[in-house]
């Protein structure tokens, strides 16, 4: 069983930045050589897929609403992976998940590919 923890939501004025940062308990993310995605949800609509990374960092994925704007990485060495987002919109507002697991290239994006969520963490732009 992995436990997943997003931290780093916010309330943030347009144009600004905020960085998310998931970790895992029980198991490491790369001991179990599973990815990670972040995903969110805004109020009424359906969640979905923001950006997500494979285990060893080499490839990432964005959606194209975030592309250029949001940017993943992973630290190994602590366990975590962060989504660095910047020139945040209105729009980005909504509760952002963070979740774990096998990632193919033609399922990345999609809600079932992930095995473990986080509880989810807020993030408010304000116009």
């Amino acid at each position: 069983q992995v436990h997943v923890v997003e931290s780093g939501g916010g309330l943030v004025q347009a144009g600004g930045s905020l960085r998310l940062s998931c970790t895992a308990s029980r198991r490491t993310f790369s001991n179990i050589g599973m990815g990670q995605g972040w995903f969110r949800q805004a109020p009424g609509k359906e969640r979905e897929f923001v950006s997500a990374i494979v285990w060893s960092g080499s490839q990432t994925y964005y959606s194209d609403s975030v592309k250029g704007r949001f940017t993943i990485f992973r630290d190994n060495a602590k366990n975590t992976v962060y989504l660095q987002m910047n020139s945040l919109k209105p729009e980005d507002t909504a509760i952002y998940y963070c979740a774990a697991g096998k990632l193919y290239s033609d399922s990345y994006d999609l809600v079932d590919t992930y095995d473990y969520w986080g509880q989810g963490t807020q993030v408010t732009v304000s116009s």
